[in-house]
């Protein structure tokens, strides 16, 4: 799977540690930045990621701040782009199942990086359940 990575510079060590967990995975990461944890405006990052997700450039997307609700607002301007903000297991997994998120936001600053990397995990391989939920992003879509 190609996926789009970006954060700002609060989330700059948890989009590192992820690019290397997706790699040593055999995803592909397509970097959009920050290069650092010098301060960076986060449409400057997330955006392009985000259309590389809508047009079918990557996969996926997961995009990082201190607690990625901007970055999730962000994403979610890009039309076809469903980005959720993940805290939990049940959030990643619900992503997926209910939401067929095709991006996740995470917050640096609220979750350990193991924490992280097992949400991450159970998103990527939570499949879309579709049905009664497909109907919805139907509706979101129009």
């Amino acid at each position: 799977m190609r996926i789009a990575l970006a954060s700002d510079h609060a989330g700059f060590r948890y989009k590192q540690l992820t690019a290397d967990f997706l790699r040593d995975r055999g995803h592909e990461v397509v970097d959009f930045g920050a290069a650092s944890t010098d301060p960076l405006d986060y449409p400057d990052t997330v955006r392009p990621a985000a259309l590389a997700v809508a047009e079918g450039r990557c996969d996926r997307g997961i995009v990082f701040g201190g607690s990625g609700n901007g970055e999730a607002m962000a994403a979610n301007r890009v039309r076809g782009v469903r980005c959720a903000v993940v805290w939990s297991e049940e959030t990643a997994r619900l992503a997926r199942a209910h939401n067929d998120a095709n991006m996740i936001s995470i917050g640096e600053r609220l979750l350990s990086a193991s924490q992280t990397l097992a949400f991450i995990g159970i998103w990527l391989e939570t499949p879309f359940e579709g049905g009664r939920h497909q109907i919805r992003i139907d509706k979101l879509d129009r």
